[in-house]
């Protein structure tokens, strides 16, 4: 076992009888990139949560809002708050928003008025196969949706931005007309097309997008697009991001309990602790904790 300290940077939480999450609560349960989630369909307490560490020494969670229908996205921030006040966890909440609607600045206020929440999320996933899109289009081409994220400058908030390889130029040009919004790649870049033409997108993708000083990468939800991941078939994405984006800007996160559909969390992370094993103290402590610290002030 290994004595790291870990900041989980992406997981969440649900109670499928407080607050509606429609991918979660359709029956039959339909089919999604993640395969059968049947399993995870029921509720995922703090309690669950945390009961999965085992003997691992997760310090600190970080909570990425959870699909919820987009009406009750204040209410899921409220309860998790009182959540994080009760239990420690989750320390820092990145709510949801749907930021090409026209009155995303009065969410990005009622969000803020709850303690813990330090960024905001919308999956906008797009790609020329329709059974993977997140989202009805491509928003980065949305005027109204660019113009809400210059907004979260103003209100201290970071973005966790989702995408595919194919949208990483175009989501180049915004972040770097947007300086001030801290920005993270959420769930490695999303490499779920495995041709070597579309890995070499997807590599050149992070290279172009590393080149922003204010953009960071999640190492996390590989098992999405690789349900029978071993240490071996997962090692070359993990070094290649890291050898992007260096061991301060890179964050381990466990995607708990959807990346619970292909192991156990002691399972992953002993993966990434495999994978990592040769780097110094220092870079470890950065990936397995300090990075998201310093990204998610926590």
């Amino acid at each position: 076992m290994s004595g790291l300290r870990i900041v989980d940077a992406h997981h969440h939480l649900w109670d499928l009888n407080h607050i509606y999450y429609p991918w979660l609560s359709m029956r039959p349960v339909p089919p999604t990139i993640c395969g059968n989630i049947t399993p995870i369909t029921d509720n995922f307490t703090v309690d669950r949560y945390i009961k999965g560490f085992g003997h691992h020494n997760v310090v600190k969670s970080v909570h990425v809002e959870a699909g919820c229908d987009p009406a009750k996205a204040v209410e899921e921030t409220a309860w998790l708050q009182g959540i994080a006040d009760a239990h420690g966890y989750p320390n820092a909440i990145v709510a949801k928003i749907e930021m090409h609607r026209d009155d995303a600045q009065s969410y990005m206020e009622r969000h803020k008025a709850h303690a813990n929440v330090r960024g905001i999320r919308q999956m906008i996933n797009w790609h020329s196969d329709m059974s993977k899109v997140y989202a009805p289009q491509n928003y980065l081409e949305h005027d109204g949706w660019r113009r809400n994220f210059a907004l979260l400058a103003r209100y201290g908030l970071s973005f966790d931005l989702q995408i595919y390889a194919g949208q990483m130029k175009q989501a180049h040009d915004l972040l770097k007309a947007n300086p001030d919004v801290p920005v993270v790649i959420d769930h490695s870049g999303m490499p779920i097309d495995r041709s070597l033409a579309q890995l070499k997108e997807w590599r050149n993708g992070l290279k172009l997008l590393a080149e922003l000083d204010h953009v960071d990468i999640k190492l996390s939800g590989l098992g999405m697009v690789d349900h029978k991941w071993t240490v071996e078939s997962i090692r070359p994405y993990i070094l290649t991001m890291i050898d992007i984006f260096g061991p301060r800007r890179a964050m381990f996160g466990s995607n708990f309990p959807v990346d619970s559909l292909y192991s156990d969390f002691a399972t992953l992370f002993d993966a990434y602790d495999t994978v990592t094993r040769d780097f110094s103290d220092a870079e470890r402590d950065a990936l397995f904790a300090g990075t998201a610290e310093r990204f998610y002030r926590i």
